[in-house]
Parts: structure tokens; sequence; C-alpha cells
């Protein structure tokens, strides 16, 4: 079955023109990376010879994909949209809140006995609006679009930052917050800063014990967990036509861990090979006849230095295998150095736990590659020193492994295969003892190794590997065993050694599947009635925000001046504040609790001027709302850093804060406030900052007058009767006014919907 070809279709036929069109403006070559973007430009935006960086730019994706914890504010704010169907295809994925625990089909059963009120909303939300639903146990988000939905070209946008996984697939694909979905699904244009360019030359051809993990272990190292902020990762070179298309896809997925927008390869064989594996040799076909126009221009490959912003070169021929980490997965350490380094630094060097799969490694290869390892230790009776699981992609990898004899083999040596989830990879891993905090070393193929990521131990020391690397890790016990050098005892008391892995690129018998999990929308979903439980502690539909009153804002309340870095919210994709994702009363419960108050230096602890009594941030701005009275928060430099995107500014707008102001915003909480309908600010003068005393009461004057450009006054009226006034900028469009004035975007959205 292929999905949306239609759409395909369309965006194939217009594509050559569009890219044409560019050239011609710019009158010079175009990366890959370059001809997507023009390719997708918003019909509303006039096409312009952009600056990187620099330019805010609308686009229109072709598609949405959304994970089952990121979903549900989305979908509640698109059911306020006003419209009877998604604008452009749009999926559901239930991945995220299946805990892996003991085995795959407890796991799964106790997942869905856990949060079926949540699995029913998004099926009956997705069936009503026309979005297509997979069920718990059909696998990770990531891994289910690049077999149905990922095609060379497009662009599409999904709630989770991993979404870069489908760039293997030569997408532009891009991580976003919901309410970024939202606007996409509602027919709006998508906003985004023009891209800078990463171009890396990959020369030679992977072989042996290296795979393209280490690839991205490699480019981690160099340009840190932050050296890709801002850019496109665009990779080209002998080597990488040389490599499978799920190997692209595994680099591209761990982009996200340098801050990279997105990272794609240009269309090749091994791409078409893929789609033709998975059904959509249709799609191939259609790629086919436009190939020249989804790769770059010859010329930017043959000097990169003149088109892309940074060039990085790697020789895969001469690449080792790398371990990257503890706490970060930049620290790379190619295997080689591993025992000197380890040594050095006091990590354990016992291994507890070794895991593959994920979104980043659970493909056929990525298995098959791991099962040849597991082969050998039954066959050499070597008998694994550590703690092996297994988390298939999806349930199209699992059926099949499980066909071609690799669960059978990895259960040979005591694995775990858990459910088709994200799992120990998000932090979802009931793991045994780890709350005893003991320090100890585990070894896994994902992307993320932050510290308590994956069991919630702040002395688990992850380190992050290959499959294959993990495998014979796993097999050794020890994170100093290097499988290309070093020998192993086996239960005979003989020394031997591991061959290097072999696997196939996809499966020589072709995937299998009996029941892939998806449910299709109803053709007309206006009699489908979405339920949530007016009582649930878990979901709660939302009322549009009201309109401002066309007045300037007179006796704000001073919630809290927040000092120091300040991330708005504290929600961990699987910590405790994950359940209520979908209850905006109860997670606005988490406002502001890490933010330091200014005046005391602690957290969570203002003054409440209703009771005259310290207390936590959330219960001070109920108070405030109880009373009538709105709110005004103030901020230090880049305000909204690190946030969970749509809550942090919905929780405040919520709970009545009526306005933000901080000396410098992150870019996404800044336009998550203006969507919210509240104002974002910034002091013209910082030092204005230091003039906000603890008692005030606030006034913003100059709404009536509001405008691009215009800056508005905060008057600050003093507990000893004095007053200071300064001004403050801020960087609304006519727009993004408009959704000011409406109450929220939303409300705009639902006020054209109805005409």
């Amino acid at each position: 079955m292929i999905f949306d070809l239609d759409m395909i279709k369309k965006v194939y036929a217009e594509f050559p023109a569009k890219v044409d069109k560019a050239k011609a403006l710019l009158n010079r070559p175009l990366t890959l990376a370059e001809k997507i973007l023009f390719a997708h430009l918003h019909e509303s935006q006039d096409l312009q010879n952009f600056e990187r960086g620099k330019s805010y730019v609308d686009f229109a994706p072709d598609r949405v994909a959304m994970q089952d914890a990121t979903a549900q504010m989305a979908l509640l704010q698109f059911m306020q949209a006003g419209r009877k169907k998604v604008a452009v295809p749009s999926t559901v994925h239930a991945d995220h809140l299946i805990q892996a625990k003991i085995g795959a089909d407890k796991d799964l059963q106790e997942a869905i006995n856990k949060n079926n009120e949540v699995y029913n909303f998004l099926a009956s939300v997705s069936n009503k609006y026309g979005l297509g639903f997979w069920k718990p146990g059909a696998g990770i988000i990531h891994q289910v679009v690049l077999e149905n939905y990922a095609f060379p070209g497009g662009m599409m946008i999904g709630t989770d930052s991993h979404t870069v996984n489908a760039g293997g697939l030569g997408m532009i694909a891009i991580g976003v917050g919901g309410a970024d979905a939202v606007d996409v699904m509602a027919g709006m244009a998508w906003e985004l800063k023009w891209p800078k360019l990463i171009g890396v030359k990959l020369t030679g051809k992977l072989n042996g014990w290296t795979s393209p993990k280490d690839v991205i272990l490699k480019v981690a190292g160099i340009l840190t967990v932050k050296g890709g902020t801002g850019a496109i990762v665009e990779y080209f070179g002998e080597g990488v036509t040389a490599m499978s298309c799920t190997g692209k896809g595994t680099i591209a997925n761990m982009g996200a861990e340098i801050g990279a927008t997105t990272s794609t390869f240009g269309y090749d064989d091994s791409m078409s090979r893929y789609l033709s594996g998975t059904g959509r040799a249709d799609v191939a076909a259609l790629a086919d006849t436009i190939k020249t126009y989804l790769n770059a221009d010859k010329e930017c490959y043959d000097e990169p230095e003149k088109y892309f912003d940074q060039v990085i070169e790697i020789d895969l021929d001469t690449l080792e295998p790398h371990l990257n980490g503890p706490f970060t997965p930049d620290l790379a350490t190619p295997i080689s150095k591993m025992k000197e380094e380890a040594v050095k630094n006091g990590w354990p060097l016992e291994v507890k736990v070794g895991l593959i799969g994920s979104c980043t490694n659970s493909s056929y290869e990525d298995i098959s590659r791991a099962a040849s390892l597991a082969k050998q230790a039954v066959e050499k009776h070597i008998k694994p020193k550590a703690q092996f699981t297994i988390t298939p992609g999806s349930e199209q990898v699992r059926f099949t492994i499980e066909r071609d004899g690799f669960i059978e083999t990895f259960e040979k040596i005591g694995a775990n295969v858990f459910a088709n989830a994200c799992g120990p990879c998000i932090g979802q891993w009931s793991r045994e003892g780890a709350e005893l905090g003991e320090k100890n070393t585990i070894v896994h193929s994902f992307n993320r190794n932050f510290a308590k990521r994956a069991d919630g131990n702040p002395n688990t020391y992850a380190f992050v590997g290959s499959p294959e690397l993990v495998t014979a890790i796993a097999i050794a016990g020890r994170l100093d065993f290097n499988p290309i050098t070093d020998t192993l005892t086996n239960e005979n008391g003989e020394q031997v050694k591991l061959d290097e892995p072999t696997g196939f690129e996809l499966p020589p018998n072709g995937f299998a599947v009996e029941d892939a999990g998806f449910q299709a929308p109803a053709e007309d979903g206006s009699s489908v009635e979405v339920i949530v439980n007016p009582a649930s502690d878990r979901l709660q539909l939302l009322e549009g925000f009201k309109p401002w009153e066309g007045t300037d804002l007179t006796g704000l309340k001073l919630l809290i001046k927040a000092k120091g870095k300040c991330t708005t919210d504290h929600i961990s994709m699987a910590g405790p504040w994950l359940r209520f994702r979908g209850h905006l009363d109860n997670i606005s419960n988490n406002m502001l609790i890490g933010a330091v108050n200014a005046f005391n230096d602690k957290t969570d602890n203002v003054l409440n001027e209703v009771s005259g009594e310290y207390g936590p941030v959330p219960a001070t701005a109920r108070a405030y709302k109880a009373a009538g009275l709105g709110s005004i928060v103030f901020g230090d430099e880049n305000y909204g850093e690190g946030s969970s995107r749509e809550h942090a500014a919905m929780e405040p707008r919520f709970l009545g804060v009526r306005a933000v102001v901080v000396k410098s915003f992150a870019r996404i909480h800044e336009t998550n406030l203006k969507k919210q309908g509240m104002l974002a600010l910034t002091f013209v003068n910082k030092a204005d900052y230091d003039k906000v005393q603890e008692k005030d009461t606030i006034d913003i004057v100059g709404l009536t007058e509001f405008a691009p450009g215009k800056n508005l006054t905060i008057v600050l009226h003093h507990a000893d009767g004095t007053t200071d006034s300064f001004e403050v900028a801020h960087s609304y469009n006519a727009q993004q006014i408009g959704w000011f004035v409406a109450g929220s975007a939303l409300n705009l959205i639902k006020m054209h919907a109805a005409g």
C-alpha cells in the first residue's frame, strides 16, 4: 500500500519548475537542501535570495507526523481550529507511552491498560479529522515514517526532535512543537529561519566493524551538541552512495544531537531499493524521472567550500568504530582508545546491559548484523556477560526478523525483546534496581545518553555505539573490549575471536507482516464523536482564550522576576509530567517551578500578594486569576531555552499571565507566546530589569496603538508610592498582532474558518 501517492505526484510535477525559477534568481548552482526548501515555499511567500541564518521564511510542508505524547495537546488545539479535516496528510503514532519492563507482550498490554483513554482519544480524533492512526505496538514513529511515508525531495514536520530520521530517504524533515503542527494541519504557512548549510563529504567505503552509526558519532565529536544549530547538514561523496538507505536514516536521526535543523542525502540507488523493498516501487519510479533535481548540482560537491558555510570530510576507509559518552552524545572515543580513556576518567569497566534498537538503529540491516554476532556467540560457546535487549522499530521489522530466525538467535544468548516502541531510549524503562542509584555502565545504540535519560539513575554511565559494537561489548561484558583486536574466553576455556559482523541491506525474502497496526480514518468524520471524560486527569478539552479587551493592561501583579537561565517548564518526555501532556490544567502546575526568584534565589517560591505569603509559582498565579488580576513575568537572557514547546506558552496563558518581559527570548518560545495571544516583550535597555521590585503593580501602555516596530511602555508602581517607566520592544508583525487581538492564533483561524 502506498500512502498519499497523489500528493507525491503533485510535489514531483511542480518540483523542477520551482527549482529552475530559484536557480534563475540566484544565478548559481543549488545544494539539495536549497532545492527542497525553494520547492516548498508557501504560496504567500515571495521568492527571494534569502539570507542564511537570518531570513524568516514561510513554507508549505507536505505532511505532519506526531507521536502520542506530543499529539495530545496538538490535536486538542486543532479541535479548536474550526476545520473538518486536516489540510495535509497527517499521522499519529502510539509509541512513547509504552514502558519497557518485562517483555513485548506483557509491556504492551500494560500500556494499553494504563493509557487506554489516551489511545481512544487519539484514535477517535484521528478518525474524525482525517489522520492516520498507528496503534500501540505498530512501531516507533520515525521508523514507521521511513517505511511508509518518507519520500525523496519532500518536506515534513513532526512533533519530535528525531523527525529528522526521514532525511535518510532524502527529505527535509524537521522536529517542531505542537503549535507548529497545528498551523500546518490548519492550512497555514509554517515559518522557519532560512538555514545555514553544513556539507559532510564521505570518501572511501565502510568496512568491517565500522557502520553508519560511526559516521554520525564522529560528526558529533567534531561539531559538538551545538555545532549544527540553525543548519541543515547535507552528506555527499562516494561513501554515501555505497551506504544503505536505513544507514543514512541512522546518520540523519542523530543529527538532532548536534542541534541540526535536519540532515539529508541525495536520491540514489539505495533509496530506490528501499522504496521498492517497502512496497513503494511507484514512488521510486516517480523519483527516477526527476533524479537530477533530487540531488545537488554537481558544482556544489566539486567545490563545496563555495556553497556550504562549513565543510567536513571523513574517510570511511580509516574510520574506526566509536563509543560516545558518557552523559553526552558528542564525547567521541574510537574503540582503540576506550581502554585508556575509561581508566583515565574512572568510567566503570563492567557493562551491565547492552541495548539495541530504537528509531536510530532498528532496521533489518542493523538487527541482522547484530544477530550475526549473537549466532557466533552460540557457535563459539561464548556466554554473554551482560544483559541484552532488542527494541524493534516497527511491527514489520519485528515480524520479518522473527520469520528469519533472528529473534530465536537472540534468545539463545538470553536476550529480551521489548515492544516496538521507544522504551528505554526515552526513559520509559522500568529497570530493576535503578532506584538504588548505583554507579554502573550500559551501552546502547540509541541517540541520547544524558544523565538519568534511560533509567532515571544519575550514576548510570551510558555510551552510544552501533548495534554490532553494542552486541559485541554486551557479549564481552566490558567497556574496554575491542572486537577488532581482543579475544574472549569461551565456556571451554579457549581464546576465541569474534569475526566481523555480516548482514543484509534488505530481507532476502522481502518484508512481511500480518497486521502493521494502521487505522485509516473515516471518509466522512462528521458523525465521529471525540469523547473526553470531564473527570479525566489526563485529558481536558480546551476552551478558547479570551480576546484582548481593547485597552491598555493595568494593575498587573508581578508573578516572578526570574534570574538566570529559565526553561519555563520542566517536562521530561518520560518524567512525572508526561501523563498530563493532554491536560492543560494539571500540567500547568509545572509552570516556572524551576525558575529562580531574583528576590530570594529560591525556586518555586514567590510572594503571593493576595495572601501576603510565599508559595509555589503556579498556585500564586491561580490566586491572582481567581481574584480577577492579570499577572506578568519578567525574565533574563534567552528566556524559554529548553522549554517543552507550546506547553510552556499555554501554561502561563491559562493561569492568567498577560505578558512576559525579558532581556532576550529563545525564538521558538517567543513565537509560541505570540500564538497563545500573549505579549512577548524585550527590554530596550536591559538595565531596566533591575528596576522591577517585588511588590510592584504594573501597567502596559500603548496597546491601543499596537503596531509593528512601535515600542510599548511599562509603568512600575512601587510599594512606596514611587513609579518607574521604560520602553519595551517587540517583534510582532501585523498577522501576529492579529493573534493578540483575537486572543490566540487559533481563535483567528477559527474566525476565518467560520467565514
